[in-house]
């Protein structure tokens, strides 16, 4: 029927106000992204830069106020509740995390689909190196976004073909840094309580700090800020509370996600003594790289497999291990129990450290100097009494 609304879809507004601000965010994500990034040279092609900010603008077009869509009838029970968490996990990051937000996740956009987008990175096979693009405002970058399947699939072949490792994953959030008011996604509301306010917290991070250049500590930083910050906001929120189920599951997979980065870093460090043996050839290099990797595979099955109490990594073993999936990871994973450690030296407050993080880079010091060199994990964020840390950064 014509105009009919399924339940759990959002019908689109049709106010003339409304429609002309979509209009300009139309008209401005096209400009931003095809306009500027053409014009500085992104080594990417106009047809690629194009019809990125094409897909931006139909989202931003898109969007609707949260409170509206919580009270809209046609909404079902499950969105209208996410969205409320949704809302409260934002406050928390306000108020709480003192992050400066600016006005992302305050618009909800329904997708057609379920996935976002499809993240393309490579890498070269003989060295922890990613094949990079350039783009304005975040620098070079070591992955390109693609939202049609077919397109990043062509230019995966193209990439294999020129010798580089390869992975292509989805993905169902994204970050402007505050240029747009970022809408909460659909493809992020279907997440579980816990991983729906990590992610948006870990989105929000980046609104608030973001160091062009430096992409492994940008989501690194935003993992740490998302998983401690889940932790603390279901542990202190009114009818909340330590034992809750709520409190306990987003512990558990901080746990987990820092028991992992230890791995990573260590898988890391020995295929580094592979790639780094200036008197072995680059098809030797290659070709020893598949012990290190086979020996890793035998010790995560054997021993860091039996220590998650949540979360079960099962992607590492079932995609193809290479320097483009292993990068991928690193950029996500890197240093964590530093990360923590660093918040045992501000006693617990996430956002003493967020700050004292961002008013160490602002001194020129590269990010990861400011974390302490040896991390003494806690079983859980921000519980007094642990190990106290030697963080560079302050508090």
């Amino acid at each position: 029927m014509s105009g009919a609304v399924r339940p759990g879809r959002i019908a689109p507004r049709t106010g003339g106000a409304g429609r002309w601000i979509r209009r300009l965010a139309v008209l401005a994500a096209v400009v931003f992204v095809a306009v500027a990034a053409v014009w500085m040279g992104t080594g990417c092609s106009p047809v690629y830069v194009v019809r990125a900010g094409w897909a931006e603008a139909k989202i931003l077009h898109a969007r609707r106020p949260i409170p509206e869509v919580i009270l809209a009838p046609e909404t079902d029970e499950r969105t209208r509740g996410k969205l409320t968490l949704a809302r409260e996990a934002r406050e928390f990051a306000m108020h709480g995390l003192e992050l400066d937000v600016g006005d992302s996740y305050t618009t909800y956009t329904e997708l057609d689909r379920d996935t976002l987008a499809m993240v393309l990175s490579a890498a070269y096979p003989d060295r922890l190196a990613p094949r990079t693009w350039w783009f304005p405002v975040v620098g070079r970058v070591p992955y390109r976004g693609f939202f049609d399947l077919d397109n990043a699939l062509d230019e995966q072949g193209k990439l294999e073909a020129e010798g580089f490792d390869t992975y292509l994953r989805p993905t169902a959030a994204f970050s402007t840094l505050g240029w747009f008011s970022d809408p909460l996604l659909s493809t992020i509301v279907r997440y579980d309580e816990v991983e729906l306010v990590a992610t948006i917290l870990h989105e929000l991070s980046h609104n608030h700090l973001f160091v062009p250049g430096h992409v492994r500590f940008n989501e690194s930083f935003a993992t740490w800020v998302g998983r401690t910050g889940a932790a603390q906001f279901f542990c202190t929120r009114p009818g909340g509370g330590p034992d809750t189920v709520w409190c306990n599951r987003a512990r558990d997979r901080w746990h987990d996600v820092k028991v992992f980065s230890g791995f990573i870093d260590g898988l890391v460090e020995d295929l580094e003594e592979v790639y780094g043996d200036s008197a072995t050839t680059r098809e030797d290099k290659i070709a020893l790289r598949q012990a290190v990797f086979d020996r890793h595979l035998r010790r995560f099955r054997e021993e860091i497999r039996p220590r998650f109490l949540a979360l079960t990594f099962s992607s590492f073993e079932s995609l193809p291990l290479n320097n483009a999936t292993l990068l991928s990871r690193m950029r996500y994973y890197h240093r964590l129990p530093d990360f923590d450690a660093h918040l045992a030296g501000c006693d617990g407050s996430l956002a003493d450290a967020v700050e004292a993080i961002r008013a160490g880079i602002r001194t020129g010091i590269d990010p990861f100097e400011l974390l302490p060199s040896t991390a003494a994990p806690a079983a859980h964020p921000g519980v007094p009494g642990r190990a106290p840390a030697d963080s560079r950064a302050g508090c």
